[in-house]
Order: C-alpha cells, then sequence, then structure tokens
C-alpha cells in the first residue's frame, strides 16, 4: 500500500502534488488546509483523510478530528496537526503515545520534514512531512510517500515539489 503525506499547504494546491501522490492508495493530510477545496483537489487523486491545523477554519473544524486514529493495510496510525517532536512532544502528549503507541504517528504545524524511529516507543515512525504550500519560513516545499508492507512501514520517499523531474 502507498500512502501519501502532506500537512500545511495553507490553501494552495501545489501544481506537483498530482505527479507525487496521483497513484497512492490513501492520502492523508496532516492540518493547516486552509482551504476545503484542497482537500477536494486530493480526493480527486486518492481517498482522502485529514485533521484540522491552526489555521483551519469551521468548516474543516467541524467535520475532521484534531486526533485522527486508525488502521491502514495492518498498521495503527495516530495523526494530529500539533504535536511537537520525540525530543519535545506537546504538553500531556508523550503519556497518551507511550500508553498506547501507533506504528506510525503523523503530524505537521512545524514545517519541519522530519521521519524518524521512535525506539522509546517500540519502534514507532514519526513523520512530518514538512510543508507543501507557500506560507512559512521552509525553503523547500516537501510530502511524502510511504510505503506499507504486511503492516509495516517499509519505505518513507521524500518529494521536494519544487525540483524538476519530482517522482
Amino acid at each position: 500500500m502507498l500512502v501519501g503525506v502532506i500537512s500545511d499547504t495553507h490553501g494552495w494546491f501545489h501544481p506537483g502534488i498530482p505527479k507525487a501522490l496521483g497513484d497512492c492508495d490513501v492520502i492523508l493530510h496532516a492540518g493547516d488546509v486552509g482551504d476545503p477545496d484542497i482537500l477536494e483537489q486530493l480526493e480527486a487523486l486518492a481517498p482522502t483523510r485529514a485533521v484540522p491545523g491552526n489555521v483551519d477554519g469551521r468548516y474543516i473544524r467541524v467535520r475532521y478530528p484534531v486526533h485522527d486514529r486508525f488502521m491502514l493495510d495492518g498498521a495503527k496510525f495516530w495523526m494530529t496537526h500539533i504535536a511537537g517532536h520525540p525530543d519535545r512532544w506537546q504538553a500531556g502528549l508523550g503519556p497518551m503515545l507511550k500508553e498506547d503507541p501507533p506504528d506510525v504517528f503523523i503530524c505537521g504545524h512545524s514545517h519541519i520534514l522530519r521521519i524518524e524511529r521512535v525506539g522509546s516507543l517500540g519502534g514507532m515512525l514519526y513523520l512530518n512531512p514538512g510543508a507543501a504550500g507557500r506560507q512559512g519560513f521552509h525553503q523547500v516545499k516537501s510530502c511524502v510517500r510511504l510505503r506499507l508492507e504486511q503492516g509495516k512501514a517499509v519505505e518513507a520517499q521524500v518529494v521536494h515539489l519544487d525540483e524538476k523531474g519530482a517522482i
């Protein structure tokens, strides 16, 4: 199974997204969508799940959970927008993760691309895809293609959306 992971579009649908995520089985948007039309465009590519971010308005906030826990291809996922990172979790999140760690934890917000295994949480994969939008301090717009096999995340491919020939 191929999972597209994107975040922080802030109302802008990068023209490279269809090429980067068009062959994915499912797309996950980790918040700061900015415009509901972004989710419609993603949904045209593949079934899409999302969580609201701090810039998202009522339309997105009432339709999507702040914390979304679900299964994909036998793997337990947890997606939220603001989470911090393994060295410094958002207040209260560390104990919740320790109590019931997912196989894959996805967040956004920081605009900082970061993918790592967290040994203290049973090898949980932490994934922040960076930011795909134009707003923010990030210099590279990115998303991630995550390959699942038999309930395990086996490969994460970073896509730099502005590079020629990306994907």
